[in-house]
């Protein structure tokens, strides 16, 4: 296995019940918030990623934008959010840095809205028409450094 997979074994064996317990307290609290913040707006738009695409050899970015990740988690934890409350999401295209990186957007909505996450995902599609949008090539492949993370 991975390191990174061993490490996570090795952090769970570390928890004793009362751990597990008192996490899944702090997990139905996000789930709370979530509802209320729902009651308020219809979905949560947020980025996919800190950071763009990196070169498949590194294993995880060790800094973005200055700030050191600390575990393999932070450079993605963004996601964690809809994850962990068990709410519908889907990711559309948001657009490609100066290197012709891409990067997207999550689109959240409340535990059990998956077909009004859907269907705002694809009027989002119908009036940006991404699937038409492609960067150069010759962009893509320039290998330069973005955000302190290798870029392919």
């Amino acid at each position: 296995m991975k390191d990174e997979a061993c490490w996570e074994v090795e952090q769970a064996m570390r928890c004793s019940a009362v751990d597990v317990f008192e996490a899944s307290g702090r997990r139905a609290d996000w789930c709370r918030t979530l509802e209320r913040v729902f009651k308020t707006y219809d979905f949560l738009v947020l980025p996919t990623a800190q950071c763009f695409p990196f070169d498949a050899g590194v294993t995880w970015p060790k800094e973005i934008g200055g700030r050191r990740m600390d575990t393999y988690h932070r450079w993605m934890e963004v996601v964690i959010y809809a994850t962990l409350a068990g709410c519908p999401v889907v990711n559309v295209p948001a657009g490609f840095s100066q290197h012709g990186l891409p990067m997207g957007l999550q689109i959240l909505a409340p535990c059990h809205g998956d077909l009004a996450c859907l269907q705002f995902a694809y009027a989002y599609e119908q009036v940006t028409q991404w699937s038409s949008i492609r960067p150069s090539e010759a962009i893509v492949t320039t290998g330069e450094q973005t955000n302190g993370c290798p870029c392919v």
